[in-house]
């Protein structure tokens, strides 16, 4: 038979888990009302792999200016015998090789965030069946605490995917 003191503990820890689905409930609902990403982590991942286009997309754009410039060198080597620039184009395609090795660098990148990507899922799928759990209805319901944003935070949209947003013709237009 349970003693008066064991019935209280299970009380206050049955006390514990209310107040901590409480405060996981107010947490869930503040996430399906955040303005960003439609309410949830959807946005997450698609800006994490944005930023891993945009790093590849660069670094293809780095390295094709520099092959660029290795013909270049190959051809002006082609037309001098002079030692002084010869060395100078020497230098020149060391400097090349410096850049096509830094830009190894993406690789890395795009590993990390890929990492971070399937991480954010993860707790997207978390968070999600902890909304079905709760009922998005009912989430709906609760009063949670939101921070105001200043009136600079809301005119920032940040980086705009692919097709979204306002085009560089259209930021051009208004200086016409």
């Amino acid at each position: 038979m349970e003693t008066r003191e064991e019935l209280e503990l299970l009380q206050a820890e049955i006390l514990n888990l209310f107040n901590y689905i409480q405060r996981v409930r107010k947490e869930v609902a503040a996430i399906t009302r955040s303005d960003e990403g439609n309410g949830r982590f959807d946005n997450m991942s698609d800006q994490l792999d944005a930023i891993v286009q945009a790093t590849e997309d660069a670094t293809n754009s780095i390295m094709e200016v520099v092959e660029q410039n290795t013909d270049t060198i190959d051809k002006i080597r082609a037309k001098t015998q002079d030692a002084e620039i010869v060395t100078l184009l020497d230098e020149l395609e060391n400097n090349s090789s410096n850049i096509f090795e830094a830009c190894t660098f993406q690789d890395i990148t795009g590993q990390r965030v890929t990492k971070i990507a399937r991480s954010v899922t993860y707790v997207e799928s978390r968070v999600n069946s902890l909304i079905e759990i709760f009922g998005k209805e009912h989430l709906d319901n609760v009063d949670v605490e939101t921070e105001d944003k200043t009136e600079d935070e809301k005119m920032l949209n940040g980086p705009q995917f692919e097709g979204e947003g306002v085009t560089q013709d259209e930021i051009d237009k208004l200086f016409d």
